[in-house]
């Protein structure tokens, strides 16, 4: 989705060794970066600490102008904390239990975001499509903005939302997940959070899960789509995620296309129009097949 560049290749010192991060530090210096490699961090926190570099922030273009106005409602859910989650949902045409939550990135749930929702619930007439705000109704419209909002997104919260958001589908719903950069991330957590629900994940570029523990809990494969020119989810990153999923006996589909971080992004102008319509096909090929199979394991 929206454009989420580094300049340099610092930021991969977050996922590797403590002497890496330390010769990071010296190339593009973070503040928390002390406290990341002091002690174990969850992998979307390591995300949101490259909000403190100003040479990350500066590397985003602010969205062009734009504005929804299709189908769909913003919808409120309860959740464990007790402060109500947001999302933006449209319905199925018919009654349905099979859920895709769709991740936003950077900039929050804007009407981009609405816009992919809106293009998935045609796509997949038969599924609910629900954006879910991880920045509980905040939208960044400056660079400056975007960062602190990404900055600001707790593990423990996102978690909340993402649990109420499954609830509100209900226990006998079946998800799967989208998104791109932070919302890759975070869609992969989904998958890990749904459960036994959970019947499929697509995560674009986005931060992987490196506790091999956790990824032998994935009900799911997981479809990852990459960029062999990103300079933070490099192919180094993307191996290693490999690793991990084969470490706990999960699948994962890797297709890497040669672009750059956010190349299916239309307003990046790293934009690679052909890859990002390769990857929107591959992607919606995946979901129908999972959501196919769920309605038949119901069946069954």
């Amino acid at each position: 989705m929206k454009q989420f560049f580094l300049a340099s290749g610092a930021a991969l010192a977050l996922l590797a060794t403590p002497a890496l991060a330390q010769k990071a530090q010296k190339l593009a210096p973070m503040a928390p970066m002390a406290s990341c490699c002091a002690k174990p961090v969850a992998a979307t926190e390591t995300f949101a600490m490259l909000a403190s570099s100003e040479e990350f922030v500066n590397s985003h273009e602010t969205p062009l102008p734009y504005t929804y106005a299709g189908a769909g409602e913003t919808i409120e859910f309860k959740t464990s904390d007790g402060t109500p989650g947001h999302g933006f949902e449209i319905k199925s045409a018919k009654p349905s239990a099979k859920y895709l939550f769709v991740i936003h990135e950077y900039w929050g749930l804007n009407d981009y975001i609405k816009k992919e929702a809106a293009e998935y619930a045609q796509e997949l007439p038969d599924v609910n499509v629900i954006a879910v705000d991880l920045y509980d109704g905040k939208i960044a419209t400056t660079q400056a903005e975007a960062g602190q909002y990404m900055a600001a997104v707790k593990t423990e919260r996102a978690t909340a939302i993402l649990k109420g958001a499954e609830a509100y589908a209900g226990p006998k719903a079946a998800f799967a997940s989208i998104g791109w950069c932070f919302g890759g991330g975070w869609s992969l957590q989904e998958a890990l959070l749904g459960g036994k629900q959970t019947v499929g994940c697509v995560m674009y570029y986005g931060m992987p899960e490196k506790n091999v523990e956790r990824l032998k809990s994935l009900n799911t494969d997981v479809l990852g789509i990459f960029a062999t020119q990103d300079k933070w989810i490099n192919p180094e990153v993307v191996a290693q995620f490999q690793k991990d999923m084969a470490a706990a006996g999960k699948k994962v589909t890797v297709k890497s296309y040669d672009a750059d971080h956010a190349f299916a992004n239309p307003s990046n102008p790293k934009f690679k129009q052909d890859d990002a319509a390769d990857a929107h096909k591959l992607a919606l090929a995946y979901l129908k097949t999972k959501f196919a199979a769920a309605k038949a394991m119901k069946k069954a």
